[in-house]
Formats: structure tokens, sequence, C-alpha cells
């Protein structure tokens, strides 16, 4: 351990130089485009979790083990993975610039391996969490994956997030283990200093979680003092100085620390020969020697941990350790200046000219590239996994007549339930606290619910009758989650993961009310942003949930899923469109091509992605069965013709969702004045107007035969139709439907929030029933655009 605490000793200062150097070279050396404009970069931050990543990635973790690295300790993460030969140097002295590494770790914009994406405060930390609850239900599914630690390193002003806590309590719903969390705490934020006493509050609420709680408050060095004659006395001022005056004295350095702790505890006595025996720059760097710094504790620490109960480490640290910002309040997004970084180098031992060598200043480089060929967390090479499609199944067909999308979707679960095969057992669902209400009920009666432990049902047992025949077990196919969307969206990013996370593919399915979508959006963001995999079902959705009022309708969701990167947006009105989708979802999820557009639709489909669905309660009338393969094409790529216009059309009505019936009613009763009346059935917004604006951009590079979908619905349209849009959501879903060809539209749809009352009433009072789009069509004059006045 002695020799390779040596090689640690190294490594640390190794990393420390190259994040500070990479921040500096992006901020000082590079040539910009724009001025004078920050690059930025976080020395400070870097500095204070360098201590901690050297002990975990040389030391404490193996390879099944996964980490999400606080966000602004990415340079050191960067640093590492450049050190181990995984990052091309051209990568990390292009931090922050075009091609370069990220400002903050992502799975999908490094080239090196991250585990999780930390860009968005608080959710990397939690993501750890769902994790490890994703390799449990894999584990008792008998499917081979090595349990591995999830570990976060996170910030501590981190823990201002609320997400954190919704996130421990499903934690404990769920019997977690197999978690660390290692806080940084420098007891600095971004504009300030931590509250005092916040440490009292962390180990409590962690302790409340069933969490172990370990305190590195104290170096190897600092212990020793402290077995020094006037040691105890040491140790006391330490713990009760405010956080604001050790980051102070850190700042000012030795001589300050000297002159404070003698007029505080060291006039005469022993304190005052314990002082005596140190010069200042050693005195400073006993001061500086906290638990977080100190490899040999981390070490030790990390060692003494051998069974899988969640443990978080509070790592008491300094702020900018080690570099001339180290305390200071405003080092958080500071720099150095260059004659700091001069001085920096000097005191790191850098040779001029030497400032990107992995192994410059190292005394035996043999030696430590031998130590870093035994690191077993890097021992089995790369880390990003991968699994096998699923074959999927066939899609399923239903019969009802009348029939609304959120019950369909759940006959079709239900239905792929009970027929079984590959891609169902690879199925997991959950949702927070809506299962039955977002019709999941049939899937979980025949899958039941995850849990560690069995766990019957007590209804059942007591012959109590119920419709919900609900037991635990760990074969169990739903995740059962508290009211928290959040948790919602962090769990489907996990399990969405979990193929190149753990080298076995879930398909993960999510249930939650489309209006509380936005409780979860940042969330669902992060989960795209990872490139994770999962189907999202909003249901229901609308102002056609219309008794429901205000707080259940929602209005602008559709605009997230146009909106959302990673994300394919469908609002199915009939079944058999449902159907159609779902089918064609189970395969884009498991899509990992290289970016080809198809040139049909010009939409990135090879590369795959995640699927929301908006879903409805309210029962329609189905159409006859369409066996057409156009049909099923038009409903994949965002649309078809429902009543084809003629050639003459003057209106033609698009609508998406549930407001089928009005726009079908209305084009009925236009007809009887006009003739060549059209009625387009918009099934994805989202995916017609990505496929307009690839088709443009195709066409701006010089691809002139370049068409999309829409631009191929709206070619046969005469230029003095005018299109009538309508939607149970925000009218600008579809509002840019007239830019394709230079339509006419008139938008209707939602904008202010819901009342209570019929769907009637609701339709009229906002502008979306028949008549009012037969109102709208009203003003138009054969042959001409819309009349303005009446």
């Amino acid at each position: 351990m002695a020799a390779d605490l040596v090689h640690l000793e190294t490594l640390h200062r190794r990393l420390l130089w190259l994040a500070c150097w990479t921040i500096h070279n992006a901020n000082h050396l590079r040539e910009k485009d724009d001025g004078d404009v920050k690059v930025g970069g976080h020395q400070a931050s870097s500095a204070s979790m360098a201590a901690i990543m050297t002990a975990l990635y040389f030391h404490a973790l193996r390879p099944e083990d996964r980490v999400a690295v606080k966000p602004h300790a990415g340079p050191v993460f960067h640093a590492i993975q450049y050190l181990m030969g995984n990052l091309p140097l051209e990568k990390l002295q292009n931090f922050r610039g075009y091609g370069g590494v990220q400002s903050y770790p992502s799975r999908t914009k490094d080239v090196d391996d991250v585990d999780f994406s930390t860009g968005s405060v608080g959710l990397g930390a939690a993501m750890p969490i769902f994790a490890s609850l994703v390799q449990d239900y894999l584990q008792g599914h008998g499917y081979s994956a090595a349990l591995g630690r999830m570990v976060a390193l996170i910030g501590d002003a981190e823990l201002d997030e609320g997400n954190i806590y919704e996130a421990l309590q499903e934690g404990w719903k769920h019997d977690l283990r197999n978690v660390w969390w290692v806080i940084d705490y420098n007891r600095q934020s971004l504009d300030g200093v931590v509250r005092e006493g916040l440490f009292h509050r962390i180990e409590a609420i962690f302790a409340g979680f069933g969490w172990r709680v370990v305190r590195l408050k104290y170096g190897v060095r600092q212990r020793a003092a402290f077995a020094e004659p006037g040691g105890d006395a040491l140790r006391d001022w330490i713990d009760a100085c405010p956080n604001s005056l050790y980051s102070a004295l850190t700042f000012q350095g030795g001589a300050a620390w000297r002159k404070r702790l003698q007029v505080d505890i060291g006039e005469a006595g022993a304190v005052a020969d314990l002082l005596a025996r140190r010069s200042d720059a050693e005195l400073a760097s006993l001061m500086e020697n906290l638990g977080g710094h100190c490899l040999q504790t981390l070490c030790d620490t990390f060692d003494g941990i051998a069974d899988d109960r969640p443990t978080v480490f509070l790592a008491y640290t300094v702020k900018g350790w080690g570099t001339p910002l180290a305390g200071h309040k405003d080092n958080h997004a500071g720099l150095m200046t260059p004659a700091q970084m001069t001085a920096f180098q000097t005191a790191m031992a850098v040779p001029v000219g030497e400032e990107w060598n992995p192994m410059a200043s190292v005394p035996d480089v043999a030696a430590l590239q031998g130590f870093l060929a035994r690191v077993p967390f890097f021992a089995r090479g790369r880390r990003r996994l991968a699994a096998p499609a699923l074959p999927c199944p066939t899609p399923v067909t239903l019969t009802e007549r009348v029939l609304s999308t959120q019950a369909a979707f759940g006959r079709i679960m239900d239905e792929i339930a009970r027929n079984g095969g590959p891609l169902a057992d690879r199925v997991v669902t959950m949702s927070p606290d809506v299962t039955v209400s977002t019709n999941l009920g049939g899937w979980v009666n025949r899958r039941a619910l995850f849990a560690r432990a069995e766990l019957g049902d007590t209804f059942r047992d007591e012959r109590i009758p119920s419709t919900q025949k609900w037991a635990f077990s760990p074969q169990g196919q739903h995740i059962e989650l508290g009211i928290a969307e959040m948790n919602l969206m962090l769990l489907l990013g996990a399990a969405g993961l979990a193929h190149a996370l753990f080298g076995q593919r879930l398909i993960p399915v999510g249930t939650v009310y489309d209006p509380f979508v936005v409780r979860g959006l940042d969330a669902l963001n992060y989960a795209c942003y990872q490139d994770a995999r999962f189907l999202l079902v909003g249901t229901p959705s609308g102002v056609s949930l219309a008794p429901e009022g205000g707080a259940h309708q929602s209005i602008g969701t559709p605009l997230i899923g146009m909106a959302q990167d990673g994300l394919a947006a469908f609002e199915p009105a009939f079944h058999d469109e449902l159907s159609i989708i779902l089918d064609w979802c189970f395969d884009y999820l498991q899509r990992d091509g290289e970016g080809k557009l198809d040139e049909r639709t010009w939409l990135r489909d090879e590369t795959g992605g995640s699927v929301y669905l908006r879903l409805s309660t309210r029962p329609l009338e189905q159409p006859l069965r369409r066996a057409d393969p156009e049909f099923a094409r038009g409903v994949i790529d965002g649309a078809y013709w429902l009543r084809e216009p003629g050639p003459n059309a003057d209106v033609v009505i698009a609508y998406q969702g549930a407001i089928a019936p009005e726009a079908i009613a209305a084009a009925g009763r236009i007809a009887e004045g006009r003739r060549d009346v059209g009625v387009l059935a918009v099934t994805s917004a989202d995916r017609l107007n990505a496929g307009w604006s690839a088709a443009r951009r195709a066409r701006a590079r010089g691809l002139a035969t370049a068409a999309s979908q829409v631009e191929r619905l709206m070619d046969r349209l005469p230029r003095h139709c005018t299109l009538i849009t309508v939607i149970d959501g925000h009218p600008a879903t579809l509002s840019w439907l007239g830019a394709v060809a230079g339509h006419r539209t008139v938008p209707l749809g939602v904008e202010h929030f819901g009342q209570t009352g019929t769907i009637a009433d609701l339709y009229a009072h906002f502008g979306i029933d028949t008549a009012a789009i037969v109102a709208a069509a009203s003003r138009i004059s054969p042959g001409r655009p819309l009349r303005l006045s009446a």
C-alpha cells in the first residue's frame, strides 16, 4: 500500500495540473474567434475533487462500477481519460471548443467513457440510485449483469436541488443497495459560503433513509497532530471554526493561520509548541490536510466498506486546494491569471514545453505505467457495452368500435403480456402512482410488480375481491413509484441505458398524467441527452379531460414533444394508428445506426431514440379496418389523408389527436357547400416538422430533389387553399403547416388554462368544436384567401 500511495500521490498531482492547465489553455492561450468572451471552466471545483477521484478511479473502483462525476469536476475526469490513453490530446486541448470535450461530462458528446451525463445539477447525483435499481431488476430476472457500485460524486451545493430528496425516498422504498455518494464538502457555492452546520442536516437526512454516513474530516497529518500535546485544542478549534473563516485563512496562507491560531488557542503551552514546530508552509499544509484531500484516508475509508449498504461519504475539502485560488470566496468561476499559472507550474515542477505531457515531472515513468496497467477500473477496456436487438411481435389488432387511445394502449399492453415472447419479457413498466388510471392494470395483473423480496397480495390472501391482482416478486415487470415525476424520468433513463451500462436490453415503458410531464421535464431532457431508450406515455391529455379542470388538462405538451431532442412524439386518434405506432416504436427504441438520413422522409430513424405518446381518455368511434400499407406508412411518417382533397380544394382541415370527430364532422358540413374539401390526419406534428426542416437543409446543400412527407402532402393543394388546423392543445403545434407551401392558415387550439365542464362545453369555449371549424371555413371565399372581416 505504501508503494501504491506514492503512485497515487503522483497521479493526484498530475490530474490537478492537467485539469487546471486544460482550463487555462482554453481561456488564455487558445485562439478565440469571439474576442475576449470567457470560455470558463472550474479550476477550483476541479481541485477540490482531484484527490477523491484519484483514490476512486485508481484504487477503489472495479470495472462493474459506474460513476456520475460532479459537473464542475469534468476537467479532472477528462484528465484521467487522457492519462489512461482513452482521450486524444486534441480533444483536451479543445476543451469547451467545437469538437472538444464538453464543459460537463456527456455520454453523447464526449468520446471518452462517461457513465452518466451530469450537466444538470442534482440529476447526475440521483441517477446512480435508479441505475442500482435497474441492476437489481436485471439480477432478479436472472440476466447476467455483474453487480457493481453505482457512485455519485457531487458538490455540497447540489444538495439544494429538491430532486435529490425525492430520489433518496424512492431508493428507501425499493431497499436500495450498492450506491455510494461522495460529497465534496468544500462549503462553498457559486455565490457564497455554505450555511454553517449543514453537515448535521446532511447526515441526519441520509441516516433517516437508512444510509451509512461516513465523515472524512481529518487527514493523516491532522490526526497525527491531534495526538500531540495541544492537539485536542487544535481539533476543537477546527471543529468550531466558521466555514467562511476557514476558507479565508486558507487563501491567506501559513502566516495568517499562525496569527489566528496564536490569538485563539496558542499563546503559550502545548499548542504554542505544536505551532512552533512547523514552518508557515507546513502549518498551511497541515490545516489544508482535510480528509477529502488525504489519499491514505480516502483509500482506507473506501476499503473499509465491504457490504452493499448505501453509503454517503462527507468528504471535507478546500475549494481550489493546491492552487492560488484555494479558499477565496470568488473562486467558483474564477480563473488563475497567467502570473498565477506560472507560479503554479513552478510549484508543480512541470517543465516549460511539457505542459501536455501526461508523464511530465514523474520521477519513475516505467513504475507508474506499470501501476496504471494494474488499475482494476480500466482493466476491461472500453466500458460502453451493447446488447442485441430483440425481435418485435406482430402488431396487436383491436376490434372495439368505440375506444379511447388510453384504453387501447392498455388493451395492447395486456395482449403483449398475454402473448409473451422475448420482447414482452424485457418490457419493464413504471408509473408514479397512476398505474391503474393510465391503463396499465391489465399488464400488471399478468406480469406482477417488481421487488427484491417476495411480498404477497394481502387482499387476495384474505379473499377480498379486487380487480388488482398485485403481488411483488423479483420476477415482476412493473416498478411502482411514488408521486414524483422526476423519479419516473430518471428511472426511464437508467432502464433505457441498461444495454450500454450492463449489457442487457430492457424496453422501459413509463406512464404519467400528461399535464405532469412538465413536472419531470428537466429529468426527461436529461434522459434524452444521455440517449436513453424508453417509451413515455402521457395520458390522459388535453382539455378533453374536461371534468378535471385546468389543473389536469395539458396544453403545451405537444410543443414539448416537438421541441425535445431524442424523442419522437405521436398523438394518434384511433386504435389502429396506435397499434402501428407501438409496433414501430419497439423497433425504433433498439436502433443504433450511424445517422444516415432516410431520403424518403429525411428523418434520422436509423439512429433510433425514445418515443412519447400523448393519449386521451375520450372514446371515439373507430374507422373501418385499414390495411393499406400507405396508410401505415403515413401514420409513422406523421400524417395521411383521411379525406383526399380534390384539385380545386378551397379548404383543408388538419387535425391531431382526439379532436378527430369535430374535424371530420366539420368537413362533412363544409362539403355541403364546397367541393374537394380535404381532411389531413396528423399523427405526429413532431416528425412532420423534423422531416421538413431536414429536407430544407438538404436542399440548401444542393440536393434539389429532397422532399419531406409534409411537402408531398401539401404539394397537391392549390395555392389559394386555406388550411384550418385544430388540436386539443396549443395551436402552434400545427400552425406552421401553412409555411410549407405558402398556404393561408387558420390555427385553432387551446391557449389558456381550461375550465371544468363537459367536452362539448370546453370545445365550444375554446373554439375548437365543429361549429368553430365550420365558422372559420365560412369566412373563406371560394378560390380566394380567408376574409379577415366578418
